[in-house]
């Protein structure tokens, strides 16, 4: 492949370098084209025009993160590591900016000694950066009283695939200075927002699948667009974010039920009760949790759930955890706990986070694979969800983690692979098929916060009316004409969801240098960290 000239920062097409940037969080591996650094925002855009013109695609990759497989795929990776401007806090204005690099820990520390935060929280918050939360309009638990992060956002600085670059702010409107991409926007801007209007929403309460139509046909700005675009239609180099006062008071209600049903009347309480965050822990992971240590709840429950409650004091908090309390223990919970103060609160949370580290020490040819990881139906058929799922696993004989969102009805599933198990992979597959299917007839997403990507864009026809699909084509037309922004992602070009996963022993092995890294940056939770300088440092 030939270099661009003008390119200040790495660019790599060596082996070693391209197999460091074949994988990230999700389950998918492929091997980069080559590998870019840009060292700011106008190298980014020197690589952005000259691309244009030899006709290379560009994939853009924070954290490596993405779950979805937004970060890999058959083109050149840009690592936007570099673009990472240290977040500037307006009090008074209660708005941040930040460079997209900033991990939304960083951000959300700097506004906290202001006495703010940045509330939304994906369990990833330590090391996604802010580039990637926008990319794939991400949530987290608190979701439920503050939304997803489009909401948040209120400007942001692109880079255009023909080199161009512009601010892009809510609100705004057009100005003859506007390069080519925001021109042929505006020409179309009234008539997508009409098609988008009427487009019926799915009754979900998260969704980060698709782009932003029904959000943009609300508001008209181009920013809701924008968030959630999964780098198909601009680079983002800063952001410009809202942020939200530090609750004064908190409290947490654990509550455990010997049905699925029971839970769910629970989350519904939850919700009355006005919780910021509600989350489930099914029956399969409280058998995964229960190994190696005692549980705070019968290890036996169908379903428990976590909520946390916020305030304007101690006392407001307490009042509110203990009538949930009391809801939930007429509601049939066979365990109900409060936590009122820092230490119980923490106590109670741990056990949301115990599975993680018994994943980490399985079997190394048991491997936890998030295929069907992201689905979100409506509130009143998570019980179906729940249950469903759980029919999935067992007929495609495969064992799985499920928690998640019970206040938004959104659960992640892990399904455990044994790679030494014979017909393996077209036990994925099925479960993959399956848990598609009954999310589409329950009408939910199969994206409520992670994106498509390439592992879910080509199901996309299965959730979107055709109308829809038209209105994602002419946007990325609009914006990327020649189509060398994340392509594959947004708008289908055919092709399996499922192809080559990374944990397949029957895939060329990666370089033992690379593959040494790789493992490391997934036990020791190193996403945030640039592959290309963590390849350098061993070498």
């Amino acid at each position: 492949m030939d270099h661009p000239t003008d390119f200040r920062g790495p660019f790599r097409t060596d082996q070693l370098a391209r197999d460091a940037y074949s994988e990230s969080a999700g389950i998918l591996r492929a091997v980069p084209l080559a590998v870019a650094v840009p060292d700011d925002r106008e190298d980014l855009q020197r690589l952005c025009a000259w691309a244009a013109q030899a006709g290379h695609p560009l994939i853009p990759r924070g954290s490596g993160s993405s779950m979805a497989g937004a970060a890999v795929g058959p083109a050149i990776i840009v690592d936007l590591h570099r673009l990472r401007a240290a977040p500037s806090i307006e009090p008074s204005w209660q708005r941040a900016h930040a460079g997209v690099a900033v991990t939304r820990a960083q951000l959300d520390a700097a506004a906290r000694a202001h006495g703010l935060r940045f509330p939304v929280d994906p369990s990833s918050g330590a090391f996604c950066t802010l580039g990637g939360m926008v990319a794939c309009n991400a949530a987290g638990a608190r979701t439920l009283a503050f939304g997803a992060t489009r909401s948040w956002v209120h400007a942001v600085e692109c880079a255009f695939a023909d080199g161009t670059s512009a601010r892009v702010a809510r609100g705004q409107a057009a100005r003859p200075s506007d390069p080519a991409p925001l021109t042929r926007w505006w020409s179309e801007a009234d008539t997508l927002r009409a098609a988008a209007a009427r487009i019926p929403a799915p009754a979900v309460r998260k969704q980060s699948s698709g782009y932003g139509l029904h959000d943009f046909a609300r508001t008209g700005d181009l920013v809701d667009l924008l968030v959630g675009s999964e780098g198909t239609l601009a680079f983002f180099t800063s952001v410009e974010v809202d942020l939200a006062p530090l609750p004064r008071a908190t409290a947490t209600v654990l509550g455990a039920w010997p049905s699925i049903d029971a839970a769910v009347h629970a989350a519904a309480l939850a919700r009355e009760a006005g919780a910021v965050a509600c989350e489930l822990l099914d029956a399969t992971f409280l058998r995964v949790a229960a190994r190696g240590r005692t549980l705070p709840v019968d290890a036996s429950s169908e379903s428990v759930l976590l909520v946390e409650i916020e305030g304007e004091s101690t006392e407001d908090v307490t009042v509110r955890g203990e009538a949930l309390a009391r809801a939930w223990r007429l509601a049939a919970a066979s365990t109900v706990q409060l936590g009122l103060d820092p230490e119980s609160e923490e106590a109670l949370w741990a056990l949301r986070h115990a599975a993680s580290p018994i994943l980490a020490r399985l079997d190394p040819h048991i491997r936890s694979m998030q295929v069907v990881e992201d689905g979100c139906v409506p509130p009143a058929r998570l019980g179906d969800y729940q249950r469903g799922v759980r029919a999935a696993l067992a007929s495609a004989q495969l064992d799985g983690v499920i928690f998640g969102h019970a206040g938004d009805a959104h659960l992640h599933v892990n399904a455990l692979v044994d790679v030494r198990t014979p017909g393996w992979r077209e036990a994925v597959q099925s479960l993959f098929q399956s848990v598609t299917e009954l999310t589409r007839q329950l009408g939910g997403t199969m994206a409520g916060e992670h994106g498509d990507g390439r592992l879910r864009t080509p199901l996309l026809g299965d959730f979107w009316p055709a109308d829809a699909l038209a209105q994602f084509r002419r946007l990325k037309t609009l914006f990327d004409p020649a189509g060398i922004l994340n392509p594959g992602v947004k708008v289908a070009e055919g092709g399996a969801p499922v192809t080559a996963i990374k944990y397949d022993p029957a895939l060329p092995a990666l370089a033992p240098r690379v593959r040494s890294l790789l493992d490391r940056v997934e036990a020791e939770r190193r996403w945030d960290e640039s592959r290309l300088e963590l390849l350098d440092a061993t070498g």
